[in-house]
């Protein structure tokens, strides 16, 4: 199973958050299956790719840090992929992915780290 993570620290409301990484997911054609103020959960549209290579994304949420200037948040992008090569399916999306949290203009990113 192919597994990479990343942690965002973005200046915006906690209000507007869950609508902006709504577009944000869409924008890398993913769809979002289960949204809670804590945790959110998007994958990949079925068409493009085998089945086991769709990716999943669940974003933590950290509301118990949360300010209106400041959320943090976790990413996991995984799928069933055996991470065989470096440049697998689930790392080409993370990386997609990845860039797009960094690329908003709806936010101001403070801090990042992927792992």
């Amino acid at each position: 199973m192919a597994r990479y993570t990343a942690l965002f620290t973005v200046g915006i409301a906690v209000t507007d958050l869950h609508r902006v990484l709504r577009k944000v997911l869409e924008s890398c054609r993913l769809e979002v299956i289960y949204d809670t103020p804590e945790y959110m959960m998007a994958r990949e549209i079925p068409g493009q790719v085998p089945f086991p290579k769709l990716v999943t994304v669940e974003i933590l949420i950290d509301r118990t840090t949360a300010t209106d200037q400041e959320v943090r948040m976790k990413f996991v992008i995984k799928n069933e992929e055996l991470p065989l090569q470096v440049n697998n399916h689930c790392h080409l999306m993370f990386d997609e992915i990845y860039k797009a949290v960094n690329e908003t203009n709806q936010w101001k990113l403070i801090e990042t780290v992927s792992g």
